[in-house]
């Protein structure tokens, strides 16, 4: 099974959730980090990486001498990466993305296909555990095309066991990506105006997707109930409720497994581990 724990902002305790309930996984999986723009999951697991390779995407190249400045190319990117601007042909790696249609409408041949570094894909254990992390290019400004690169890897991660995904906050393209393979969705949240308002968000977003979905209510003590109204209203089951803690701060502070270094939470994170377990078993977007 595929699991993602998501989040409709950042802060809310994604990541404290995802490594603990890395820690606490009784069968064989495989830890991914897909917040590409900013992965963080490794400082709490601190994985041995054993493999790191460069990712690129495919981009244009063009030879001007073989140009009839026809704009096919032009006329059919929807990014504006590539133009015919008097008589020069302007290729914008940048802005890229990759779908490869200028290559094919160009009657002429010239374009062809070259490449942009995205990044890195490193792999690794964390204990017992796989672990897998894209890291994005300083300066690059597309998150998607990397995290499809990493997600190409499901299939063979699958074969060995359950993959745990720590997805990037939000509710754009790079959330989507992340959730969109995922059996069961954990939506970690706060009861704050701010943690509210993202978790509707983020709740409307990945409803279409149809797929089992619960909420982790972090800082449970704190702000109002708004967001336990808001999941007995719509039927979103609550798995787990964190309460705040000065402790629990400090721990991740330190770069360290709150439900190994605190006592009482291990039986919180392993409830949800099974709650998380019988929805993706279940199907049921509702399971409880």
């Amino acid at each position: 099974m595929i699991y993602a724990v998501a989040s409709g902002k950042g802060g809310t305790g994604k990541t404290t959730v995802s490594s603990s309930l890395a820690a606490l996984w009784d069968g064989p999986a495989t830890l991914v980090d897909l917040d590409v723009e900013e992965p963080n999951l490794h400082l709490f697991l601190k994985p041995e990486l054993s493999d790191v390779r460069k990712a690129w995407i495919e981009v244009p190249e063009a030879d001007e001498s073989k140009c009839t400045r026809c704009r096919a190319c032009a006329d059919i990117c929807q990014f504006k990466a590539i133009t015919v601007m008097a008589d020069t042909l302007l290729v914008f790696a940048d802005m890229c993305h990759g779908c490869g249609g200028c290559l094919a409408v160009c009657p002429e041949g010239a374009l062809s296909p070259g490449r942009r570094e995205l990044g890195e894909i490193c792999r690794g254990t964390a204990g017992r555990h796989g672990f897998v992390m894209g890291r994005l290019r300083v300066g690059e400004a597309m998150s998607p095309p990397l995290m499809r690169q990493v997600r190409r890897l499901f299939p063979e991660l699958s074969g060995k066991g359950d993959i745990l995904i720590d997805a990037p906050p939000g509710v754009s393209c790079p959330a989507i990506a992340a959730v969109t393979d995922a059996d069961c969705i954990v939506l970690v949240t706060e009861p704050t105006p701010f943690g509210f308002h993202d978790f509707k968000l983020a709740w409307e977003a990945f409803t279409p997707l149809g797929k089992p979905m619960g909420a982790v209510i972090n800082r449970s003590d704190l702000g109002d109930t708004a967001v336990r109204d808001f999941c007995r209203d719509n039927g979103i089951p609550v798995w787990a409720e964190i309460p705040y803690s000065r402790d629990i701060a400090e721990a991740y502070s330190r770069g360290e497994v709150v439900a190994d270094t605190l006592k009482g939470l291990e039986g919180t994170f392993t409830a949800l581990r099974e709650q998380m377990r019988a929805a993706a078993a279940g199907g049921d977007p509702c399971a409880k």
